[in-house]
């Protein structure tokens, strides 16, 4: 989730872009590349704590199946989010 995450987060503030975060609605380019960056971090040390690498999540095996089975539900839900102009998370009123 959290690698996946990371990549419109990374991606929108690289070419300088607002994106929405957990922290404003319109982040600006540069939180939104910290919030990709720390994403990124978490997913590593997860996969890190898990003993398991990115080769091991394309092996094939149950493990990657359930990887890219996450990052295609959280890639659609994000789509669905963000292809909705009027998107926000709860707590922004």
């Amino acid at each position: 989730m959290f690698l996946t995450n990371g990549i419109p987060h990374f991606v929108s503030g690289v070419k300088g872009k607002t994106h929405m975060t957990p922290f404003a609605k319109n982040s600006s380019a540069i939180v939104n590349v910290l919030w990709g960056f720390i994403n990124f971090i978490g997913g590593v040390w997860i996969l890190g704590y898990s003993q398991k690498t990115i080769v091991d999540a394309l092996s094939l095996d149950t493990f990657s199946m359930s990887f890219l089975a996450g990052v295609l539900v959280m890639s659609i839900a994000a789509a669905w989010l963000f292809s909705n102009k009027d998107a926000r998370f709860p707590w922004f009123k």
